[in-house]
């Protein structure tokens, strides 16, 4: 059992790496731990819990900024800026039913870290791109600062970039600063049913090529459709689904144009505002393959991405090699696979359908042992991996701050 470092805030945690350093120790960086059964499993000599760091420190919605310690509940978040008629437009998803433990139990330094992205990446860009600043400590015990609270600043090095989706493993994350930006008015989805993947595909394609500003776009396989539980979702069809998000006059507007243009795929329906939050909520935390239903808990999940315009044919590779379910977000660029149970968790099948389709993928869900014997990550070599271990080495240069976690010997 691992000893637990519990600092009360930024100068602590500088503290608690420098001992680290000092002792030849390792650290496993956890906020409220939502997370932490994707990776590699940790190997460490201490946890550095980062869970005292909480609070909204600035939140100015005319600029819409918001800057908070890195603990900071993201529910809490979502929930000061919709107070304001503000949200959080990367839409960060809740890996509660993928991996269990309580709702909005993530934190933002978590989220900013996995460069967690929902449903409206498509238009509103990655976790990445909402990121104006942070504070952190690195594995050289040094804190450093980049970016601002101003939403156009020049600061040298985007680190910004560099630091989310570093799931931990460049340095502590202590304070972030985000953009806010104003919430939609109402929304609608456009909804075309019995479709394949294929023809999904193609669908999404169009909707996104269209003046139709479509704010989500997804396909669920008529299983996946009854896991839903949703009921405004007719049972045994596939369902093809697009968002559409403004005032109410331009989402009416924009629904019947739309409607319009796919109908040559299916005959449209739709569904109002209460029913279409509710299933993109579904798809964002996808809770077709949450570990209550069926007993899916053995069944490991696959985060993948590729292009678009493949994501049917990456899965066809991959069910023509296994069993598995699918839900398909992001037009057909981020595919969800549930794969039944296996030694290597499928990982044979989803890597060659990787390295035929282009694009990446991570193991989400599976046990411990699993997760140490498999590629949890998108493999790196060549100049790729010599990159990555000179950045790491840059910023925690004696393997501190969770070494293996997302590469083994990095």
């Amino acid at each position: 059992m691992t000893d637990t470092l519990a600092p009360r805030d930024a100068r602590d945690v500088e503290e608690a790496v420098r001992w680290a350093l000092q002792a030849g120790k390792t650290l496993e960086i956890v906020g409220r731990g939502s997370k932490r059964a994707i990776g590699r499993p940790a190997q460490t000599d201490a946890t550095l819990s980062l869970a005292a760091l909480s609070g909204v420190t600035l939140y100015e919605p005319k600029e819409l900024v918001l800057s908070a310690r890195a603990a900071t509940p993201i529910a809490e978040v979502e929930k000061l800026v919709e107070a304001s008629g503000q949200a959080l437009a990367f839409e960060p998803m809740d890996f509660c039913a993928l991996l269990g433990g309580m709702p909005g139990a993530g934190t933002l330094g978590g989220v900013i870290a996995t460069n967690l992205s929902g449903p409206r990446r498509i238009k509103a860009g990655a976790a990445r791109d909402h990121v104006l600043g942070f504070s952190a400590v690195s594995g050289r015990a040094e804190t450093f600062k980049s970016g601002g609270r101003v939403v156009k600043n020049v600061t040298g090095y985007d680190l910004s970039k560099l630091m989310t989706g570093s799931w931990g493993t460049l340095a502590a994350m202590t304070d972030v600063t985000i953009k806010t930006l104003p919430r939609a008015e109402t929304e609608a989805t456009v909804l075309l049913l019995g479709l394949s993947p294929e023809k999904a595909v193609a669908a999404m394609a169009a909707a996104m090529g269209s003046p139709f500003e479509v704010s989500g776009a997804a396909h669920l396989p008529a299983a996946v459709v009854a896991a839903t539980g949703l009921a405004a979702l007719p049972a045994g069809q596939a369902a093809t689904v697009l968002r559409l998000e403004g005032v109410a006059p331009s989402v009416a507007h924009r629904r019947g144009g739309l409607a319009a243009l796919l109908a040559s795929f299916a005959s449209p329906g739709d569904l109002d505002a209460t029913a279409s939050r509710n299933l993109w909520r579904a798809i964002r935390d996808v809770t077709p393959f949450a570990v209550s239903v069926d007993q899916q808990a053995d069944r490991p999940v696959w985060r993948i991405s590729t292009v678009p315009s493949r994501g049917a044919e990456l899965a066809g590779l991959i069910a023509a090699a296994a069993d598995a379910a699918f839900l398909f977000d992001w037009a057909g660029g981020l595919v969800w696979a549930s794969l039944a149970p296996s030694a290597d968790a499928g990982a044979a099948a989803v890597r060659a359908a990787t390295a035929r389709c282009g694009g990446h993928a991570t193991l989400i869900r599976a046990s411990a042992a699993v997760r140490a014997a498999v590629d949890v990550f998108e493999p790196q070599r060549g100049p790729l991996a010599a990159l990555t271990r000179r950045v790491k080495e840059s910023f925690d240069p004696k393997g501190v701050l969770g070494p293996g976690r997302m590469w083994a010997g990095v």
